[in-house]
């Protein structure tokens, strides 16, 4: 067949996306460092350690073989315990390498994203209940306004927090990030406390920065009824709800519903320029009465699913479509903040990236105002609870030598940014089993 290819807009950001905690290596001062060092929270009692050494400098071959490869933009996060290490003490040295890195990016042509929460905490925030405090937005505002001031000069595009869904959800609920609290009820007070510290930080951000363009990255988590039954489809919905749409909404209109509650934060209201979409995958959906905790339902993938090596992640990009359309209807820019799956062979990733670009370009014609795109991640890190157990990078990393492993789908995704787009002639090249499902003759 004829080679056929799907462009995306001039000026579509295409970049990978990484976290302070996850990349930098010794970082000994917050929250899951001390979790790391509790037997049984992380898998295989793995700890982050030295991770990819971006503290000691190793980011600048990693954005040398971003930029290399066509990468035009980076998403970061910066890390609240280096900067604030004790309440009353600020480190300007832990700022000025985070300036370096950032000037580093606008050096090789990358345009920087940066993350001013991605899940730690520093101990001495930690020590006083995190965001259970009803003084924790306040204190994170202060951190706000003494971080972008520092960094403004190199980036307009902040993210205020990273998944404050999973951040409740993961540390109150299922108990499997810290603090390992199980509690309903205080989910929903920490979920109330994350959105105030954000509309606090889009105000102190706008302050500063009036050009900036803030948004929150809400994990969008597909779920989908597994029968045609009421109470499938109801807690499909409820679950949806809940997990979904709290955040954004309250940061749209001030106000939403939460399971049988009235959220009503007015200070709230139109704290977001742009949305920041994290998808992986979705879930089948049935009633259950023996799982209260999980609002009384039962999620798996179904027996045919194109899992992921470990089974983490299904590979549905009919869900990361319906995460776009769910985007779009808050009428702002949108961003996907994050997307991967974990492969260290590297077999299904290819085919993964191939339909889930197809997907974006598809949401792109329907003229959403999708502006970029922030694969997950730019090379092998430490995930969380799930240690280094599950490898998203596009290169990968031999804990022993620190050695960068470069896997195909460098190329393919190469070839997809340097394009601005997906061809067949890819396709066919890194994934043909994919091309009758993109490229149908």
């Amino acid at each position: 067949m004829p080679n056929a290819i799907v462009q995306f807009p001039k000026g579509f950001l295409w970049g990978t996306a990484t976290a302070s905690h996850q990349v930098e290596g010794n970082n000994t001062n917050n929250n899951w460092y001390q979790w790391e060092n509790i037997p049984g929270k992380i898998k295989n009692g793995d700890k982050s350690g030295a991770a990819c050494d971006w503290w000691g400098g190793r980011w600048r071959e990693d954005l040398d073989r971003a930029q290399e490869t066509g990468q035009n933009a980076h998403r970061l996060s910066v890390e609240w315990s280096r900067i604030q290490p004790k309440p009353d003490v600020w480190d300007d040295s832990a700022i000025e390498r985070y300036r370096a890195m950032l000037q580093g990016m606008l050096d090789r042509g990358i345009r920087p994203m940066v993350t001013l929460h991605h899940f730690s905490n520093p101990i001495w925030f930690e020590d006083i209940s995190g965001w259970e405090n009803e003084k924790a937005p306040e204190l994170f505002d202060s951190f706000i306004r003494r971080v972008v001031p520092a960094l403004m000069e190199y980036t307009d595009l902040w993210v205020t927090i990273n998944e404050p869904n999973v951040y409740a959800y993961s540390g109150f609920v299922t108990g499997e990030f810290p603090p390992g609290k199980r509690d309903l009820k205080l989910a929903f007070q920490v979920m109330l406390s994350l959105i105030k510290g954000h509309a606090l930080a889009y105000q102190s951000i706008h302050q500063a920065q009036p050009a900036a363009k803030v948004g929150l990255a809400i994990n969008y988590r597909s779920f989908f009824p597994a029968t045609s039954s009421p109470l499938d489809k109801w807690v499909a919905k409820t679950q949806a709800g809940s997990f979904n749409d709290l955040f954004p909404s309250v940061a749209t209109y001030g106000t939403a519903r939460f399971l049988n509650k009235k959220v009503n934060i007015p200070q709230a209201a139109n704290t977001q320029d742009f949305i920041g979409l994290n998808y992986y995958s979705r879930d089948r959906v049935s009633f259950d009465v023996t799982k209260p905790m999980n609002l009384f339902g039962r999620v798996y993938y179904p027996k045919d699913a194109d899992l992921s090596p470990t089974g983490f992640i299904a590979n549905e990009p009919d869900g990361f479509y319906e995460g776009l359309k769910w985007s779009a209807r808050f009428n702002l820019p949108i961003f996907v903040t994050e997307n991967g799956v974990e492969d260290e062979a590297d077999r299904l990733r290819p085919r993964y990236l191939a339909l889930h670009v197809h997907k974006l370009w598809r949401a792109v014609n329907y003229n959403w105002p999708i502006l970029g795109y922030f694969h997950w991640s730019l090379i092998d890190n430490f995930e969380w609870d799930r240690g280094w157990s599950q490898r998203f990078g596009l290169w990968g990393l031999d804990l022993a030598t620190g050695r960068r492993i470069r896997r195909r789908s460098v190329d393919l995704y190469a070839e997809i940014c340097k394009a601005n787009g997906l061809s067949s002639a890819m396709v066919e090249k890194f994934c043909p089993e994919a091309r009758q499902r993109i490229f149908p003759d």
